[in-house]
Parts: structure tokens; C-alpha cells; sequence
């Protein structure tokens, strides 16, 4: 099961499961208040709550807009969890490099704060880069939805939206190499976790085009990643609350060449296995 939130054609906001091409919309009434998403995903049966949640109603998923899914909950990331990720990170920031490695192989790992809310878009809206950054990238990567007791409850895909450059310089700048307006997106959906597929048949792909020409292409498995989710998850949770739930990136394994950054009007598209596809625009921040 996949749950959403959408953007009715009259406006209104409403989450809901999609099945196929249509949406089901959380019931809604004279005095009745639709659930929020993270009503049905932090409740004890998230399945059995989203299917007692809607209605008769359907609509065709063309119709709507898919929002970021989520509400008030913080996104948090993972880096250096993929072999990939750390080489990249030891080339843009030699004198760093001893610290990436032993990142990559110590039982604790990095773990940042990502965005709030009002940071992260949807499918379809713009994310953007740095205006003080010349080299920057995507980072195509699965993103966990955990409830507040910190449950998996569903994934998604996210984009975490990287300054190399800046973070390359010093490692102390990654919060401004990492958190800006638009920095993250996330989406389409959530797959709930008993719907998952297991970690080696979760491929992740990366298509970067510009000017209708694909120029950036990539593909891995979540299987490739030293470390596992609920290790991630552990970590997390040491001496940290998360009222309102959080989403955690877990690391991208895909990484551009290193003479490419995107640029304003390249279409980023990330395909997922058993999770979909969220694809995005690139703006310029400033």
C-alpha cells in the first residue's frame, strides 16, 4: 500500500492512498476533519487505518498534485554509506579524506540534520542550488519514514541536495553545503514497510537530463550499502526525540562525475524499485 497527500483541483489538501492511477482520498465531511498522513502512518496499524480512513471517493491520480509526504516531521540523513559516497567525499575534501574513511568504517555513523518542513518540496516543484556554489549535486537515496517511538513504517525516495564544493572546502560547512531553501525533496509516496521490497531488489536510478539529452546516468542497490536500516535507525534514536516523527536519508551510492554540476533547468529524475519515481527541476537559490 502507497499513502500520498495531494492537492485537490479546488485546493484543498488531503492525503490518501494511491492504488493504480487513482487516489483515494481520506474521508472528509461536514464536521468530520480528514486524518492527516501522519495520523494513518504513525498508527499502530497503518494499513488498517488508512483502508478504514477512506470513502467511496476516487480520483484520477492525473488530476491531482502530489505533495512532499510528510507534515511536521524533521528529515535527518546518513552519509558515507555507501563505498561510492565515501571516495567521492575523499576526492572533494583531501585534507578531510582520513575522516570520510574511518566514517565509513566506524560503528557509528554520520548522521545530520537535514531540513525542516518548509525546506523539502514535492514531485514536480523545484529544488534548488546554492547560489554561492558552483559545484553541486544530487543524491539519490532511500528515504526511511519512522514514527515517533522511531517504528519504520514506509519509505520513500529522497533527493538530498548537495554543495560539494562548499562541503569540500571544510568539512565544518556541511550544514550550509547541506541545508537551504529547497534543499531536499521527497516523494511520491510511501510505501509501507510490509509492502517494501527486500534491500537486494530495491535498485536506485538516477537520470540527470538537460536540454532533453540525458547527461548524467546512474544505478545501485540499496544491498550495497555497509550499513543496514535499523542500524541507522538505532543510531538515530541515541538521546533524541522525534515528536512528531522523522524521515531519515539513508546515503546515495550514485555519484556525477566530478567536472559535472547541475545547472538551473535540469530535470532530475530518481526510480526507485518498489517505491516510484520522483523527478524534479533545478533552480537557482538567490
Amino acid at each position: 500500500m502507497r499513502l500520498c497527500k495531494v492537492r485537490l483541483a479546488d485546493g484543498q489538501v488531503r492525503a490518501g492512498v494511491w492504488e493504480g492511477d487513482r487516489v483515494r482520498p481520506f474521508r472528509a465531511g461536514t464536521g468530520v476533519t480528514p486524518p492527516a498522513l501522519s495520523d494513518v502512518l504513525h498508527a499502530d496499524d497503518p494499513a488498517g487505518a488508512a483502508r478504514r480512513a477512506v470513502g467511496e471517493e476516487t480520483l484520477p491520480a492525473a488530476s491531482v498534485r502530489f505533495l512532499a509526504p510528510l507534515d511536521n516531521q524533521e528529515v535527518w540523513a546518513a552519509g558515507v554509506t555507501y563505498k561510492r559516497s565515501r571516495e567521492a567525499r575523499e576526492r572533494e575534501s583531501a585534507g578531510a579524506a582520513r575522516f570520510y574513511d574511518l566514517v565509513y568504517q566506524a560503528a557509528r555513523p554520520e548522521l545530520f540534520f537535514k531540513a525542516t518542513p518548509h525546506r523539502v518540496v514535492g514531485p514536480g516543484d523545484m529544488v534548488r542550488v546554492r547560489a554561492d556554489s558552483r559545484w553541486s549535486v544530487p543524491e539519490p537515496e532511500v528515504a526511511l519514514v519512522l514514527s515517533p517511538q522511531l517504528r519504520l513504517v514506509g519509505a520513500t525516495i529522497g533527493n538530498d541536495m548537495s554543495a560539494r564544493d562548499i562541503e569540500g572546502e571544510n568539512p565544518l560547512y556541511l550544514p550550509q553545503a547541506k541545508v537551504y531553501d529547497a534543499c531536499c525533496a521527497l516523494g511520491p509516496a510511501v510505501t509501507l514497510a510490509e509492502a517494501l521490497p527486500p534491500p537486494d531488489q530495491m535498485t536506485i536510478r538516477l537520470t540527470i537530463t538537460r536540454g532533453g539529452r540525458a547527461v548524467v546516468e546512474g544505478a545501485t542497490s540499496v544491498a550495497a550499502m555497509a550499513r543496514t536500516f535499523a542500524d541507522l535507525i538505532g543510531w538515530l534514536g541515541r538521546d533524541n526525540r522525534f515528536p512528531a516523527g522523522v524521515v531519515l536519508l539513508t546515503g546515495t551510492g550514485i555519484v556525477p562525475p566530478d567536472d559535472f554540476s547541475l545547472a538551473a533547468g535540469d530535470e532530475i529524475s530518481i526510480e526507485v524499485a518498489g517505491l516510484g519515481t520522483l523527478v524534479n527541476v533545478v533552480g537557482q537559490a538567490g
